[in-house]
Formats: C-alpha cells, structure tokens, sequence
C-alpha cells in the first residue's frame, strides 16, 4: 500500500518538474507560429513513456500552435534529458486546454443570469 501512494506521488512530482521545465523550454523556440503560451498541466503516464502537455494560447492560431509545439515535442524532450534526473523522459503530446474558454463562457452565463434575475426582480 505505501509503495503505491509514494509511486502516485512521485509521477505528481515528475510532472510537475516536466510543467516548469517545459514553460522555460518553451521560451527558446523561435517558431513563429508559437505565440504566448501558458503552460496549464502535464498527465505523465504511469511507465513515465507519455506525457500529455495541456497549454492555452493568448494569442495566435490554436491549430498552428499545437501543430508547432508537436513538431518542436523533440527538441524540448531533448532539453528535458539535460534537466530531468530519471530514467525516462517522457514522449511530448501538446494538447490546447480549453477549460480557460469553459470558464470564461460559464462566467458569461452566470453574469447574464444575476442579471436577468435583478432586472425581474425590480
């Protein structure tokens, strides 16, 4: 039992190190297809083979982004092998987060729905 919380712990540790490492990396890419990315969460699979990267964009074309950031997925898991003290350093997947667009379309709902209510209610 301890062996395997202390396993889920340390992939929440590597992917986290994998976050960081990988929002510095970032930085050096001079593809100009890349704009200003954030860098939201990693999912690193359990044989540390995988590591999904979640970004959202602040401006620029999602598709190209994404598309630039897997084709530059070898370059940054080269700069990771430097940074990262395992065994192995897992395969780059990017993927566009969309929970930042959820959240400011629920936050829209909500304020149009206080509204609605304050305007009934007058």
């Amino acid at each position: 039992m301890r062996h395997k919380k202390s396993t889920v712990n340390r992939s929440f540790r590597v992917a986290d190190q994998i976050q960081r490492d990988v929002a510095l990396l970032v930085r050096e890419l001079k593809d100009p297809r890349i704009g200003l990315i954030t860098i939201n969460a990693v999912e690193v699979s359990p044989d540390y083979a995988h590591a999904k990267v979640f970004f959202s964009l602040l401006s620029g074309d999602v598709a190209e982004c994404e598309q630039a950031l897997n084709e530059a997925a070898g370059f940054l898991r080269n700069g990771l092998f430097k940074k990262l003290q395992i065994h192995t350093v897992p395969t780059l997947h990017f993927h566009f987060d969309r929970s930042t667009e959820r959240a400011a379309g629920l936050s829209a709902l909500i304020a149009q729905a206080n509204a609605q209510r304050a305007k009934d209610s007058e």
